[in-house]
């Protein structure tokens, strides 16, 4: 499970003494502790691991537009802590699909469906958020989707 997996990252930090992995782990902890009790409030089971994947893409874009933004600013040192803390998140996530993959996914996908026009687009989002959690960029595949379907 990836709990266990951060669990044991946080005490390999420790005792590496690696403050930055270790801050960005507890930081990580946090927010999935906070979205369990965000889905109890809601009568909702603790989160999957495949719920916990969203939550880490979720985190990773914060800090995409964290970079944006201090880079924008001068401010190159917090622009690198960002990215450290990016590449300790995506380390839990499964490996991003490849351009090529995605493609091919969605039109499965839109054949699946059998997708006809932009009114089934959210049918084939829906079939992609639950065959490939974690592993595509929702926001790209969404333009992609967008334009399959348009044409």
């Amino acid at each position: 499970m990836l709990r266990d997996d951060i669990n044991n990252a946080v005490k390999d930090a420790m005792r590496a003494k690696d403050e930055r992995k270790l801050s960005t782990l507890r930081m990580v902890n946090s927010t999935i502790k906070n979205a369990d009790i965000a889905a109890r409030g809601e009568g909702k089971p603790p989160l999957s691991d495949a719920d916990l994947l969203g939550v880490f893409q979720k985190m990773i874009k914060q800090r995409q537009e964290s970079v944006e933004l201090y880079d924008k600013g001068g401010r190159a040192e917090l622009a690198n802590q960002e990215r450290e803390e990016i590449a300790i998140i995506s380390a839990y996530l499964p490996q991003q699909m490849s351009e090529d993959a995605v493609k091919a996914a969605i039109s499965a996908a839109i054949a699946e469906t059998g997708a006809a026009g932009m009114k089934d687009m959210g049918k084939v989002i829906g079939v992609l958020r639950a065959k490939y959690a974690g592993q595509m960029d929702f926001g790209k595949a969404s333009g992609l989707v967008k334009a399959a379907l348009s044409s």
